[in-house]
């Protein structure tokens, strides 16, 4: 992961859109400023074609076929975020809670939440652009109850004909879904044809 040479002490959610549209993302410093960096190679879950499909294990099948949780979208984004932020380390600092959270009240940015007897038991956020799904952050405090959120969210980025579901950078539990990595190159490409697209967010 490449970042960039200057902290900034300021973060608005024009710059974030920017940046995504740019290919860059941002991240929170624990001296309360912001960089810029960029993956490559860069993670992916693929969306794009109709033969995209996402892993989903037989337990977690089970998990989602007898309905342990309750999946709701956009009802407790600013809880979503304090929960993912809540590490030893992290990277979502206030400046970033307070770009997505306006981001959130412009309608670009969405959490997918999992509820076990009415408490928030996992869910993840990030921002839909266009024609692209930029993942930001999950957690979870319940077994499986983050794994829900992902399998919901895939669903309505196809459901939805996104082009582009970024990641960022890979990790074992989005290996396991079926991300992959991709270079600079061929990420740049995907992204730009995700900014020539206008996506809803239906579910």
């Amino acid at each position: 992961m490449k970042e960039a040479s200057y902290k900034y002490s300021n973060l608005t959610w024009h710059q974030v859109l920017n940046g995504y549209a740019m290919g860059i993302f941002p991240m929170g410093e624990e001296t309360g400023s912001i960089a810029w960096f960029e993956a490559s190679p860069r993670a992916i879950m693929p969306v794009e074609l109709q033969s995209s499909s996402i892993n989903i294990s037989r337990s977690l099948k089970q998990v989602i076929n007898k309905n342990e949780f309750e999946v709701r979208i956009d009802t407790a984004f600013e809880k979503v975020i304090y929960e993912c932020a809540q590490r030893e380390s992290t990277w979502i600092n206030s400046l970033i809670m307070n770009a997505y959270t306006e981001l959130y009240h412009k309608g670009f940015a969405h959490s997918i939440e999992a509820w076990k007897d009415n408490k928030l038991a996992g869910g993840l956020y990030g921002v839909a652009y266009k024609g692209a799904f930029f993942g930001e952050s999950m957690f979870y405090k319940e077994n499986n109850a983050s794994k829900v959120c992902v399998v919901k969210l895939y669903e309505i980025l196809k459901a939805n004909k996104y082009i582009l579901m970024d990641i960022q950078m890979i990790t074992p539990h989005f290996e396991k879904f079926g991300a992959i990595e991709i270079s600079k190159r061929t990420y740049l490409e995907i992204l730009e044809r995700a900014m020539d697209r206008k996506c809803g967010f239906n579910y």
